[in-house]
């Protein structure tokens, strides 16, 4: 019948409200699964979990101090000790230590040492925490890394690089894998080859994430002059002991890394100036 459409059908007007409605509904429900129940946030933050970062143990500064002495005595330069305690320290995730590792670093050096500056031991450490990233994971290196620079001196913060150093583009992509293949070869060299093939039996991807993701971009150091706190082939080896060490567990790992750095001693890159600056003669 003509118009029996229109008297069945009622009119509607209100297509607005009910969107109103449902995005009222939404918002509240986004609101609840924001919130975590009592009982999960104590889970989360318990005791037993450890979820805080290490504070720093009382006789640290002393400890620092012994290390600098004995690399001192031993003239095994500046940046060799703090390498190696910067990348324990890291593993222990313990910033406030870090901080404590600046001082001792950069202030009253003995008569005969030159030390770093505190803006180059600030850039050191903080590139040693980016290397850490390979043996510690991500979360102690953001963790560190963020308090470590909110603790220092504004006049040393507001000197700190802002520039990426290790951006992958189509233009560098050959020369980075290039790169982190040849860090590979150096520390493992005469099994690289068959320590890839291992790998890959356990994982078809483990290998090429570790040359890709970590040799690559992050432990083979970017172009000379690019970063202040250039790491250098030998310290990178002793930024992986370090690292291993402090974790314990992982004894393989540790033995393979030591004879990394035997090899870059053999090589002849532990001599390098960029690398030892800072008093020291290169020796091991």
């Amino acid at each position: 019948m003509p118009g029996a459409e229109s008297a069945t059908k009622k009119p509607t007007h209100n297509g607005p409200l009910v969107r109103q409605k449902k995005d009222k509904r939404t918002k509240a429900n986004d609101k609840d699964m924001s919130k975590l129940s009592p009982s999960l946030k104590a889970l989360i933050n318990a005791p037993f979990a450890r979820p805080g970062q290490a504070p720093a143990p009382r006789q640290i500064r002393d400890i620092y101090a012994r290390i600098a002495r004995e690399a001192r005595e031993r003239r095994y330069g500046e940046r060799p000790w703090i390498a190696l305690s910067a990348a324990a320290t890291f593993t222990l995730n313990s910033p406030a230590s870090l901080l404590i590792l600046h001082d001792v670093a950069t202030t009253n050096p003995p008569p005969d040492t030159t030390p770093l500056s505190p803006l180059a031991a600030a850039e050191l450490i903080r590139e040693i925490g980016l290397k850490c990233i390979s043996f510690n994971g991500i979360p102690r290196t953001i963790n560190c890394l963020g308090a470590f620079k909110a603790g220092l001196s504004p006049s040393i913060t507001s000197q700190l690089s802002t520039t990426p150093t290790r951006t992958v583009t189509p233009s560098n992509a050959v020369a980075v894998a290039a790169r982190g293949r040849n860090l590979w070869h150096s520390v493992y060299t005469p099994f690289d080859a068959k320590l890839e093939t291992k790998l890959a039996d356990s994982h078809p991807d483990l290998p090429v994430h570790i040359l890709s993701s970590h040799y690559g971009p992050l432990l083979s150091d970017p172009e000379p002059g690019r970063a202040l706190g250039r790491v250098g082939r030998a310290l990178t080896s002793v930024v992986a002991i370090a690292c291993l060490r402090a974790q314990t567990g992982v004894g393989p790992q540790v033995l393979s890394h030591v004879f990394g750095l035997r090899k870059a001693v053999e090589q002849g890159v532990h001599g390098l100036g960029e690398e030892f600056g800072g008093g020291g003669d290169g020796r091991y």
